[in-house]
């Protein structure tokens, strides 16, 4: 991989996570200023399903971005876009829709067969 290609991917990573902390700010936000109290039982049950569900996805996400900062901490050790199980190069195809990944398209497929061996067992 390139210089071009790895500055390319950094501003992308970085982009994306930028995307997420606005994204978490304005659900703290929104949290903070539903503190409704709801007199009905079922408006009540609603709100704080969806905050529950909201906060599920937050916490998603801030699995995402220890993702993106380990992706970006390989761009700078120069081994981003190398595949932790075999050390082959990861297709640019697949950075591009996945940039956090750290197996190739191979590995990565041997890796949900054998999930789904120990999961039927």
């Amino acid at each position: 991989m390139n210089d071009r290609q790895k500055e390319y991917f950094r501003v992308k990573l970085l982009s994306w996570k930028d995307e997420i902390l606005k994204e978490s700010k304005l659900t703290l936000q929104a949290l903070q200023e539903e503190n409704v109290n709801h007199p009905d039982l079922a408006d009540r049950a609603s709100s704080e399903t969806d905050r529950a569900i909201e906060l599920r996805a937050r916490d998603r996400q801030r699995k995402l971005i220890a993702k993106i900062d380990a992706a970006l901490q390989r761009i700078e050790d120069n081994t981003y876009g190398y595949c932790e199980e075999t050390g082959e190069p990861i297709s640019l195809k697949r950075l591009e829709a996945r940039p956090i990944a750290t197996l190739s398209v191979e590995a990565q497929e041997r890796h949900e067969k054998r999930e789904k061996v120990y999961r039927d067992e």
